[in-house]
Protein backbone atom coordinates (compact mmCIF):
# COMPACT_ATOMS: atom_id res chain seq x y z
CA UNK A 1 0.00 0.00 0.00
CA UNK A 2 1.24 3.51 -1.09
CA UNK A 3 1.99 6.07 1.66
CA UNK A 4 2.76 10.02 1.21
CA UNK A 5 3.51 11.23 4.55
CA UNK A 6 4.17 14.95 5.00
CA UNK A 7 5.47 16.37 7.99
CA UNK A 8 7.78 19.77 9.28
CA UNK A 9 5.27 22.12 9.09
CA UNK A 10 4.77 25.17 11.50
CA UNK A 11 4.41 28.48 12.77
CA UNK A 12 7.51 30.44 11.91
CA UNK A 13 8.27 34.45 11.72
CA UNK A 14 8.76 36.40 8.42
CA UNK A 15 13.02 35.50 7.87
CA UNK A 16 12.42 32.21 8.95
CA UNK A 17 13.37 28.48 8.23
CA UNK A 18 11.92 25.47 8.21
CA UNK A 19 12.54 22.00 6.33
CA UNK A 20 9.71 19.79 5.21
CA UNK A 21 9.95 16.45 4.59
CA UNK A 22 7.97 14.05 2.22
CA UNK A 23 8.38 9.98 3.20
CA UNK A 24 7.07 7.66 0.32
CA UNK A 25 6.32 4.01 1.62
CA UNK A 26 5.22 1.05 -0.83
CA UNK A 27 6.89 2.05 -4.32
CA UNK A 28 10.22 1.93 -6.32
CA UNK A 29 11.73 5.07 -4.64
CA UNK A 30 14.02 5.20 -7.67
CA UNK A 31 11.68 5.77 -10.00
CA UNK A 32 10.21 8.23 -7.70
CA UNK A 33 9.15 11.92 -9.19
CA UNK A 34 7.88 14.38 -6.43
CA UNK A 35 6.37 17.55 -6.65
CA UNK A 36 5.76 19.83 -3.41
CA UNK A 37 2.58 21.77 -4.18
CA UNK A 38 0.99 24.57 -1.67
CA UNK A 39 -2.10 25.65 -1.70
CA UNK A 40 -2.90 29.12 -0.04
CA UNK A 41 -6.00 30.29 1.54
CA UNK A 42 -8.49 30.49 -1.41
CA UNK A 43 -5.65 30.07 -3.70
CA UNK A 44 -5.51 27.38 -6.12
CA UNK A 45 -3.01 24.75 -5.95
CA UNK A 46 0.72 25.42 -7.25
CA UNK A 47 3.83 23.63 -8.08
CA UNK A 48 6.72 25.12 -5.42
CA UNK A 49 9.09 22.67 -6.90
CA UNK A 50 10.24 19.07 -7.65
CA UNK A 51 13.10 16.57 -8.17
CA UNK A 52 13.21 13.93 -10.83
CA UNK A 53 14.65 10.23 -9.99
CA UNK A 54 18.37 11.26 -11.48
CA UNK A 55 17.78 14.56 -9.13
CA UNK A 56 16.65 17.12 -11.46
CA UNK A 57 15.42 19.99 -10.17
CA UNK A 58 13.00 22.59 -10.96
CA UNK A 59 11.45 25.40 -9.27
CA UNK A 60 8.86 27.97 -9.44
CA UNK A 61 9.74 31.47 -10.03
CA UNK A 62 7.96 32.98 -6.97
CA UNK A 63 10.92 30.64 -4.93
CA UNK A 64 13.50 33.29 -6.26
CA UNK A 65 16.56 30.60 -4.84
CA UNK A 66 14.92 30.40 -1.48
CA UNK A 67 13.77 27.35 -0.85
CA UNK A 68 16.14 23.89 -2.09
CA UNK A 69 14.38 20.28 -3.02
CA UNK A 70 16.79 17.01 -2.00
CA UNK A 71 16.40 13.32 -1.82
CA UNK A 72 17.89 11.07 0.40
CA UNK A 73 16.71 7.64 -1.33
CA UNK A 74 18.16 5.37 1.61
CA UNK A 75 15.26 7.54 3.70
CA UNK A 76 12.42 7.21 0.92
CA UNK A 77 12.51 10.62 1.57
CA UNK A 78 12.69 14.48 0.09
CA UNK A 79 13.16 17.12 1.34
CA UNK A 80 11.75 21.14 0.91
CA UNK A 81 14.14 23.33 2.84
CA UNK A 82 12.37 26.70 3.12
CA UNK A 83 14.26 30.04 3.88
CA UNK A 84 13.63 33.78 3.82
CA UNK A 85 9.76 32.78 4.88
CA UNK A 86 7.55 35.47 4.14
CA UNK A 87 3.71 35.65 4.86
CA UNK A 88 3.17 34.94 1.17
CA UNK A 89 4.06 31.45 1.92
CA UNK A 90 1.46 30.95 4.44
CA UNK A 91 -0.21 27.50 2.65
CA UNK A 92 -0.95 23.77 2.96
CA UNK A 93 2.13 22.42 1.19
CA UNK A 94 1.48 19.03 -0.34
CA UNK A 95 3.38 15.87 -2.18
CA UNK A 96 2.44 14.82 -5.36
CA UNK A 97 4.69 11.28 -5.70
CA UNK A 98 4.87 9.77 -9.06
CA UNK A 99 6.33 6.40 -9.28
CA UNK A 100 5.84 2.77 -10.06
CA UNK A 101 4.91 0.52 -7.29
CA UNK A 102 6.76 -3.03 -9.21
CA UNK A 103 9.18 -3.13 -12.06
CA UNK A 104 6.51 -3.65 -14.71
CA UNK A 105 3.58 -1.75 -13.06
CA UNK A 106 2.40 1.63 -14.57
CA UNK A 107 3.22 5.41 -13.34
CA UNK A 108 0.84 5.92 -10.49
CA UNK A 109 0.46 9.24 -8.87
CA UNK A 110 -0.32 9.93 -5.36
CA UNK A 111 -1.10 12.82 -2.95
CA UNK A 112 -0.42 13.01 0.56
CA UNK A 113 -2.25 15.20 3.28
CA UNK A 114 -0.14 18.12 3.28
CA UNK A 115 1.13 20.06 6.11
CA UNK A 116 0.34 23.44 7.58
CA UNK A 117 3.18 26.64 7.33
CA UNK A 118 2.19 29.59 8.94
CA UNK A 119 4.37 32.41 8.24
CA UNK A 120 3.37 35.34 10.99
CA UNK A 121 4.90 37.60 13.27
Amino acid sequence: QVQVVESGGGLVRPGGSLRLSCTVYGVIFGTVILGWYRQGPGQQRELVASITGYGYTNYADFVKGRFTISRDDGKNTVYLQLNMLEPADTAVYYCNVNALISWGSSREAYWGKGTLVTVSS
